[in-house]
């Protein structure tokens, strides 16, 4: 009985210091990840509620600031009530795809891969109330004939909204895709059999098994619809169309001197509405293990295959990355812009001015290697935190604060964290303003919730059985987790890498808060080249970026495989 005893103390003593070394390496972990996401957040506040929060009552005080907020809230509703529409009806539509056409899944995904930047040029090109090439075609009808302008006017609030919903319906496809794919067809057959019709089991099966993706792909359009900065930057000043986006960055550079506290007061509300989005989405979910759906049988359905699947498919194509793309390829070529398309004069004069430009090269180069070394760093810490998150449940404490943490950069727009990037590095102890650094920092805490959910969502996809049957055949983690679980991810982790490859490469919002002279990229460059009025340039340069982010996806597909995407 004794020897029992001791034995049993002796296990007990080895758990509990099994559990400290596991809780040490834990907090080793969360420390610094802390460290970058609440201290721009603390910073910002600070600077907020400085000289007794005087900027909020100023800011907010502001005889425009009611037709701000509420242009702010119409841009995000608006284009999430687009992107919900029209992403649900395209997944839904690509698994009605004949088993020949099934390669076209990877189509909705390709607005992602244009920089929003760049498509939000094309449509002004397109759709500029005067020269724009497709206003000049639709005057050319008898309803319009009579016009000189229009019938479109790409500067204001309506068209500003829509081009944001198409780019957003990418988004909600790619999560809804995956829920889609992941749904195993027993559950159909078994539905059928039971007497349920198409749209029976669609509402009472098929949505249910998919509220994960259908919740997360929400929440994610919402938040970037509330925080979206480059369609209002780029289209609303010609029209005073104003959101709050917009007035944080004319804070900063369009009063002399800057007001980082009035920045940091209007980023407020959006920090606010974010973190409450976020927390609201993770309370409706709840525990996401209730969705493993990983089985014999992929999702199949039952009804016949569809046409009218694959025009849906082609017709968003055309609407959210042809056209944009074509218009800026002909004003690229063109020496300058006008309504009238003369082939004859097209040339690669623009290009050839933009390589012979330092500042330009240097850019490229900027962009692609610290979105590399980001993908890089992020790829470890997305797969070690995911796994903290679903596996190491005797760590409640470390988990719960991991996972606010990890989930505050998705809530946080880009441009408030840009605010608060540059009041952080801005000052000791970690000065790195006007260094390649502190877009390196920057990129790695945007990039956090992405690297993190999307290992989630394969782990939990995957399920446990695999791990726990490698633990009892004697494998520890590290062994385990090389061995089964970073093989049966393998696409999972290229499709992350590809996803946060191409949203770097294409990065605008906060590379344009906290670039400096001697820092820029591709999508700084942009918009520097578009303020000159140089429209020709500006195009050759959104040329420049599709083409590198088309090749970092071709990159990510040759590693991860040719269902990337769709495991995605």
């Amino acid at each position: 009985m004794a020897t029992l005893t001791v034995s049993a103390g002796s296990r007990t003593r080895v758990a509990l210091r099994r559990l400290g070394r596991q809780r040490l390496l834990a907090l080793l972990f969360v420390i610094p990840l802390a460290f970058l996401v609440l201290m721009p957040i603390y910073r910002l506040q600070t600077e907020a509620l400085s000289n007794g929060a005087q900027a909020y009552s100023t800011e907010f005080g502001r005889e425009r600031m009611p037709g701000t907020i509420l242009a702010t809230i119409g841009l995000a509703v608006g284009s999430l009530a687009i992107a919900m529409a029209a992403g649900t009806l395209l997944a839904w539509s690509a698994t009605l795809l004949p088993a020949r056409l099934r390669w076209m899944r990877v189509l909705p995904i390709l607005p992602i891969v244009l920089p929003f930047v760049a498509g939000v040029l094309g449509w002004t090109f397109l759709l500029s109330p005067r020269p724009g090439y497709l206003n000049a075609l639709l005057r050319r009808l008898p309803w319009w004939d009579h016009l000189v302008a229009g019938p479109i006017d790409v500067y204001t609030l309506p068209w500003i909204v829509i081009i944001t919903g198409l780019t957003l319906t990418a988004f909600v496809y790619l999560f809804l895709s995956a829920g889609f794919q992941n749904i195993n067809s027993e559950l159909i057959e078994a539905a059928h059999v039971s007497g349920s019709g198409a749209l029976g089991v669609f509402f009472r099966v098929i949505l249910p098994m998919i509220r994960p993706s259908l919740l997360y792909g929400g929440a994610v359009a919402l938040l970037i619809g509330l925080g979206q900065f480059t369609a209002p930057l780029l289209l609303g000043r010609q029209s005073d169309v104003n959101v709050l986006t917009t007035e944080i960055y004319y804070a900063l550079y369009n009063r002399t001197p800057q007001d980082p506290a009035a920045a940091a007061a209007i980023a407020s509300p959006l920090l606010i509405v974010g973190v409450a989005v976020v927390l609201g989405q993770k309370y409706l979910l709840g525990n996401t293990s209730r969705f493993v759906t990983h089985g014999g049988r992929g999702f199949r359905p039952i009804q016949r295959k569809s046409k009218f699947a694959v025009g849906l498919i082609l017709t968003y194509l055309l609407l959210s990355t042809v056209l944009p793309l074509v218009a800026l390829a002909v004003v690229s070529l063109s020496p300058f812009w006008s309504r009238r398309i003369a082939p004859g004069a097209f040339s690669l004069d623009n290009f050839r001015e933009l390589f012979a430009t330092p500042v330009l090269v240097d850019a490229v180069w900027t962009s692609i290697w610290i979105s590399f070394l980001a993908v890089a760093i992020c790829l470890p810490i997305g797969f070690i935190a995911s796994s903290l998150l679903l596996r190491a449940k005797q760590l409640k404490v470390t988990r719960a604060v991991l996972d606010l943490i990890i989930t505050l950069p998705l809530g946080v727009p880009a441009v408030v964290f840009g605010v608060g990037f540059l009041l952080t590095y801005t000052r000791d102890p970690f000065f790195l303003y006007g260094t390649k650094w502190v877009l390196l920092v920057a990129y790695v805490t945007i990039m956090l919730p992405f690297t993190t959910r999307m290992h989630m969502s394969g782990m939990t996809a995957l399920g446990d059985a695999y791990v726990e049957a490698s633990r009892v055949a004697g494998a520890g983690v590290v062994t385990t987790n090389l061995r089964i679980v970073l093989p049966l991810l393998r696409s999972s982790v290229g499709g992350a890498a590809a996803l946060m490859f191409v949203l770097l490469t294409h990065e605008f919002t906060a590379s344009l808060l906290i670039r400096s002279a001697q820092t820029q990229v591709m999508g700084t460059v942009l918009y520097d080249t578009y303020a000159n009025g140089n429209y020709p340039l500006v195009a050759a340069v959104a040329m420049i970026m599709t083409a590198v982010t088309f090749a970092g996806v071709v990159v990510a597909l040759s590693i991860g495989g040719s269902k990337v995407f769709e495991d995605l």
